[in-house]
């Protein structure tokens, strides 16, 4: 029999090769054994910790929430091993039913189960019982009158048991991450990727010549990913499809490829999240492939009584916004010349241009529109980041030259309204230069009209001491980017970027 104290040790090791063995056969998948853990914990943490997770810790408090999924997980399986466990070892004592076998029924059966109702996947539930049942029967005595059943011959067990865990789990780990993220999709057609080859060296022969700050169209691998998943979902464009429903004269439901039938754009798009810092990096620009959602509008001839919808998606996520604002947005399917990527929304994800990035819904499956308001996933939690975005300049990158100059620079932008001007201050803000910008993206390859980036870039010799530098935007329309500083909860941050710089 396995001894009360190394019991536990048994079912935790059990608990994490289960998970780990999850892992190996499902990759970062819904059929994964985490994945339904971590959207319960995602969706029951307060709002004030969401609020202050997303503001002070970003990408670090989505893995925090992740991690603790793992270990919720972990402990969900340790749990059900531990009673399996207790009850192999008292049908061991009073049957005459060798200690291993008692074990691997029981430790098996457990796992299986609970595997199978977290995942409703069979591979996913085998490939957590097997590890389990062969580290708990290594773990256990042949039977509890053999001489493998002494007090150290069970501890050298438990401890080779502890180090087949570890290596269990690297190895797992290296399976499970090899198992494709990205579905295996090409564009519809190859001439699409071209026009998006022509777009990318336009950008090109606009971008300026500045060390430390991105050019004018992100990299697929470099753009910000947020999203309320740690785990998300897979769909294959043969078997999706958008509805259209609620208050409309003709519901209708479309499939991939007859969406990407229909007048095809190709056209830059930036995209800025609301729960970003002032000064933050959740701001990025990519060359989109998609078609209006006008047309599909049209189609369906919208009725209701507030002039607003819902947007849904396959994972869940939902959110409220204008029809008006929908009514200028595409779904695309096309990103920088490739299809979709998985973690940005494969097949489809709505873009709409110059509001902020939580209406532009990855995965989407409906559009429903609506009799009255109703409050969305976010709003739900308190933000209020369906409208416009703000006008921004970030300050990103200090460069200093080797004649003694000093370069500041980084991007601007305001949405839909386009960047005018950018404005620098090398004194506080007592006095203010105009910065070099980037040409603006030609507007007719742009999806949202001005909605695209720019950078700007200013250059001069500083004395010796500080210097604070303060970078303020003006829009297409003529206005200032507002001074004061607002944190990003609840509609975004604004304020002046400002940076004391020493030489």
């Amino acid at each position: 029999m396995i001894r009360p104290g190394q019991r536990s040790i048994v079912a935790l090791l059990a608990g994490l090769v289960a998970v780990a063995g999850s892992f190996a056969v499902s990759g970062l998948r819904q059929s994964f054994v985490v994945a339904p853990v971590d959207a319960v914990v995602v969706r029951a943490t307060p709002a004030e910790l969401v609020a202050f997770a997303i503001e002070e810790l970003g990408y670090l408090g989505e893995l925090l929430a992740y991690l603790t999924a793992v270990a919720l997980t972990v402990v969900l399986f340790a749990t059900a091993n531990y009673v399996g466990l207790l009850v192999a070892d008292a049908m061991a004592a009073r049957v005459s039913i060798p200690s291993r076998v008692s074990v691997a029924v029981l430790v098996g059966g457990t796992t299986l189960v609970l595997a199978w109702l977290l995942s409703g996947s069979a591979l996913s539930s085998v490939g957590a019982a097997a590890p389990a049942v062969v580290l708990a029967v290594a773990a256990a005595p042949a039977d509890p009158g053999s001489p493998d059943g002494t007090v150290d011959s069970v501890r050298r067990r438990v401890l080779a048991a502890s180090a087949g865990a570890v290596a269990f789990g690297a190895l797992s780990y290296a399976l499970g991450s090899r198992r494709a993220t990205d579905i295996d999709h090409e564009l519809p057609e190859a001439a699409r990727a071209a026009d998006a080859a022509t777009l990318r060296e336009q950008a090109d022969e606009r971008t300026l010549e500045i060390d430390g700050i991105p050019g004018l169209v992100s990299g697929i691998d470099d753009f910000y990913e947020v999203d309320i998943n740690n785990v998300d979902p897979v769909l294959e464009a043969s078997e999706w499809t958008l509805s259209v429903t609620g208050a409309v004269d003709s519901s209708f439901t479309v499939t991939y490829d007859e969406l990407v039938d229909g007048d095809v754009r190709t056209g830059y798009n930036t995209l800025r999240c609301v729960g970003e810092q002032l000064n933050g990096d959740l701001l990025d620009n990519a060359i989109w492939t998609a078609v209006p959602v006008a047309t599909l509008l049209e189609r369906a001839d919208p009725g209701g009584g507030c002039e607003c919808v819902m947007v849904r998606a396959a994972d869940d996520y939902y959110e409220q916004f204008p029809i008006a604002a929908l009514e200028r947005g595409f779904l695309a399917f096309g990103m920088n010349g490739e299809s979709l990527p998985r973690e940005h929304g494969h097949p489809v994800r709505l873009l709409v241009p110059g509001h902020w990035g939580e209406i532009n819904v990855k995965w989407v499956t409906e559009i429903e529109v609506l009799d009255r308001e109703v409050e969305g996933y976010w709003e739900e939690r308190g933000w209020h980041g369906t409208g416009p975005v703000n006008t921004v300049a970030k300050l990103w990158t200090v460069n200093e030259r080797a004649d003694g100059r000093v370069q500041v620079g980084g991007h601007a932008y305001a949405g839909s309204r386009g960047i005018e001007t950018v404005e620098v201050s090398v004194d506080g803000g007592d006095s203010w230069e105009a910065a070099e910008l980037s040409e603006p993206l030609p507007s007719e390859h742009v999806l949202g009209e001005r909605d695209a980036w720019r950078q700007w870039q200013y250059t001069w010799e500083p004395p010796a001491g500080d210097h604070e530098v303060v970078v303020r935007a003006i829009d297409g329309t003529g206005t200032l980017q507002p001074a004061e500083e607002e944190s990003p909860y609840p509609s975004g941050s604004s304020g002046w970027v400002s940076e004391t710089i020493s030489v």
